[in-house]
């Protein structure tokens, strides 16, 4: 048995260096996830796709994550809403073209394997990382949306993974910086967080874990190493019987308490199928040995390793990988789906009113919004003072960092004040000492709350969603969303 058909890894940059293929062949690893530093352009991620199914062969699977909104690794295809815009929309069967226009896209690229939909029930404002990810609050209602898209996607032969089992919609700390803790008693995450999973137990091929301890399910290991999480009461009590794996093992609630190679091994024994230990050739060739020995030496159950072997090729097989044809009348169609699902999700907070013709718009922004882990970085400030310029005089106001905004002495001399967040970093919650005419959440909804003005939330920036805002603006379209989390809890 080999260590390599329980791991799914990554590479450095755009090509596929010739250690590292030598270092997968050796282990026969099956599986690998791409992020935006490895993809530079549709022709060059066409050749490195070849280039990973000559290596990882036949059942290989090819992953990435594609949620939509923030959460994007191909920026040269059509860009599709998040889950929360659509949760605003409200509607499952937009939810199920747009899984199925997701899907297509990818399909095209040779990806039979997507880290979404996420299955997180954003019931903390103050969540740092899942946010505008989550399809909303109410468990029933994202669950049926969140399963509509899964089968749209699936039907286009790219298998789902939901996430992050079970729940990552109640936290203040992001797993990627620390080892969150969700203090929840049992009654209420089996009313909330589990809910979606449990719809979700008979129906994705598979689950990703997520990097919490919940101490009502498990005193002392988060998740993604807790056998009485991942075995009892994801494969026993729920009767899930899909592919599960891990989050990445590089992220600091893991990386920095277990090490990936000690956690990919914990990980694998309290029920994983895959486990992501993302990293450079030294950290992969370590836990790739250290899985081996588990193997080798008994540490690992050989009957519950070849259940999991077997659940992996089986989902390899189920979704074959294979580079194929994206058509650029496909392509525009599945644009202007996305386009106009954007549009729908459109949320207006308060009594937002846009700017008048011609008016002078002094814009407060912040320049260089970055990404934060998983998300992409957000559009720029100078980027929508150019969308801007076309309609209205614009005098920017750009900002470093957003905790400056409600600080900041913004002129009232009749110019329409106009407040862009473009970032996911909330605002302080006090201390404002100007207030906006008008709010525009890019970004984060929950910055909503933070904000003494009314606001247009679009859940994105994509230029697709700049449009519909933008429409918007121009009083060409309205906003008919409804936002389908609330926003005022803990933390806002």
């Amino acid at each position: 048995m080999h260590a390599g058909r329980f791991v799914i890894t990554g590479l450095p940059g755009t090509e596929l260096p010739a250690e590292l293929a030598a270092l997968w062949r050796r282990y026969r690893v099956g599986g690998v996830i791409l992020f935006r530093h490895n993809v530079a352009g549709p022709e060059q991620l066409r050749r490195l796709v070849a280039d990973l199914l000559e290596v990882l062969g036949p059942e290989a699977l090819i992953s990435v994550d594609q949620e939509g909104g923030a959460v994007l690794r191909l920026p040269f295809l059509p860009s599709p809403p998040p889950g929360m815009s659509l949760g605003a929309a409200d509607d499952p069967e937009l939810a199920r073209a747009v899984g199925a226009a997701t899907a297509r896209g990818l399909a095209a690229y040779g990806f039979n394997l997507n880290f979404a939909p996420v299955l997180d029930l954003n019931t903390n404002p103050a969540n740092p990382v899942i946010a505008e990810r989550s399809f909303g609050a109410d468990p029933e209602r994202a669950s049926e949306l969140a399963l509509a898209w899964h089968e749209g996607h699936v039907q286009e032969g790219v298998a789902t993974t939901g996430k992050h089992f079970p729940g990552h919609g109640d936290t203040t700390v992001d797993s990627h910086l620390g080892l969150p803790v969700v203090e929840k008693p049992l009654a209420d995450l089996r009313r909330l967080e589990l809910v979606p999973f449990a719809r979700a137990a008979g129906r994705l091929p598979a689950l990703m874990t997520a990097h919490i301890v919940y101490p009502e399910l498990d005193g002392e290991l988060p998740a993604t190493l807790s056998r009485r999480i991942l075995t009892g009461l994801l494969r026993e009590e729920m009767g899930y019987d899909g592919v599960v794996v891990s989050d990445a093992l590089n992220m600091r609630a893991i990386a920095d308490r277990w090490g990936a190679p000690e956690a990919a091994v914990r990980s694998l024994a309290a029920g994983a199928d895959l486990v992501m230990p993302l990293g450079g050739l030294e950290l992969q060739a370590a836990t790739l040995a250290r899985i081996q020995t588990a193997l080798d030496a008994g540490e690992l159950d050989r009957g519950q390793m070849e259940a999991s072997a077997g659940r992996v090729a089986a989902l390899a097989r189920a979704f074959p990988a294979g580079l194929g044809d994206y058509g650029e009348a496909q392509r525009t169609a599945d644009r202007r789906l996305f386009a106009a699902a954007w549009t729908r999700g459109l949320t207006a907070v308060g009594d937002p009113a846009p700017p008048p013709e011609d008016a002078c718009l002094r814009v407060v922004a912040q320049a260089r919004p970055s990404g934060d882990g998983v998300s992409e970085a957000g559009a720029s400030g100078a980027e929508l003072a150019r969308l801007l310029e076309g309609y209205w005089r614009v005098e920017p106001v750009f900002v470093g960092d957003v905790a400056e905004v409600p600080g900041l002495e913004v002129a009232t001399d009749g110019c329409f004040k106009l407040l862009i967040s473009n970032s996911r970093r909330l605002y302080p919650a006090a201390g404002w000492r100007w207030r906006p005419d008008l709010h525009v959440a890019l970004w984060n909804p929950f910055a909503a709350a933070r904000v003494p003005a009314p606001a247009l939330v679009s859940y994105g920036f994509r230029a697709e969603a700049l449009e519909a805002v933008l429409a918007w603006l121009r009083g060409e379209v309205p906003a008919r969303g409804r936002m389908p989390a609330p926003l005022f809890g803990p933390g806002a």
